[in-house]
């Protein structure tokens, strides 16, 4: 939200909606110059998109992107205000989704700093929305799925994120989620992208394919990064594209147009 905000605008959330997608993610980065430096500014341009996905007919998860902060609990106290608050603004709004850790990672675990975290976040949340759907992210970068099963959380409308990147990720990870969900447990793919987990290389668009296939062979929701015009080959918007037009399919990147032609797949 920071860096590439205007993606996120009125017109650029309508323009995903038309090419199919019925999910928007708002990665509000908590370091990175994003919420714990902007807080005001920052969950004002994240509650206007969130509003607009709702009036496009999407669901919408609420990310609060950790990244460069790797422990969740370094920001506990300002994570609890903030999800109490959205929570609280969209108590009765079965479309938002609240991812409560992107990507913990830098030596945390789960026992000791991701499951208290997590507990915390669950309860402040359902205090306000009693029913809606908390995304938990695992260690090294959501991919420590397997970990968190052997010590599930106790709470109703749960699932765990795993994120991946087609260059760099591929039969292990899948091998994991379906343990995972032999356990009994939801999974969500909450971030995964087309290129190298750095955002380069590729397009992987063979291994992106074999992803995407085993993702709705098991009926689990993902959503892609980057909707930007960023020069990587993950993201989806070629460089320079207005977030104030209506896109065509001339303005969509190699990964952004497999990515679009796969929302109605």
């Amino acid at each position: 939200m920071q860096w590439y905000g205007q993606y996120a605008g009125i017109q650029s959330i309508q323009n995903t909606a038309q090419f199919g997608a019925n999910l928007f993610r708002i990665a509000m980065y908590t370091g990175e110059n994003g919420y714990i430096s902007n807080p005001a500014s920052m969950k004002q341009a994240v509650f206007q998109a969130v509003d607009t996905a709702i009036a496009c007919d999407m669901y919408v998860i609420l990310d609060w992107h950790i990244l460069s902060d790797g422990d969740p609990m370094t920001y506990l106290d300002q994570a609890d205000s903030f999800f109490a608050e959205a929570a609280e603004r969209y108590r009765d709004q079965p479309a938002v989704l609240y991812e409560i850790c992107n990507e913990p990672n830098g030596g945390v675990t789960w026992t000791t700093n991701i499951k208290p975290y997590a507990q915390q976040m669950i309860g402040t949340i359902r205090s306000h929305s009693p029913k809606s759907v908390i995304l938990v992210g695992s260690g090294t970068w959501s991919q420590d799925i397997h970990l968190a099963a052997r010590s599930p959380l106790e709470a109703d409308n749960l699932m765990y994120t795993l994120h991946f990147y087609a260059g760099t990720h591929g039969a292990d990870l899948r091998r994991r989620i379906d343990d995972v969900l032999a356990a009994g447990l939801p999974v969500f793919v909450s971030e995964w992208g087309t290129s190298r987990a750095d955002g380069s290389g590729g397009v992987f668009l063979k291994e992106a394919e074999v992803w995407l296939d085993f993702l709705d062979q098991r009926g689990i929701s993902w959503a892609n990064w980057s909707l930007c015009d960023k020069n990587e080959t993950s993201a989806a918007l070629r460089p320079g594209t207005s977030p104030d037009k209506r896109w065509q399919q001339e303005d969509l990147t190699p990964s952004g147009a497999f990515v679009f032609s796969r929302f109605t797949a």
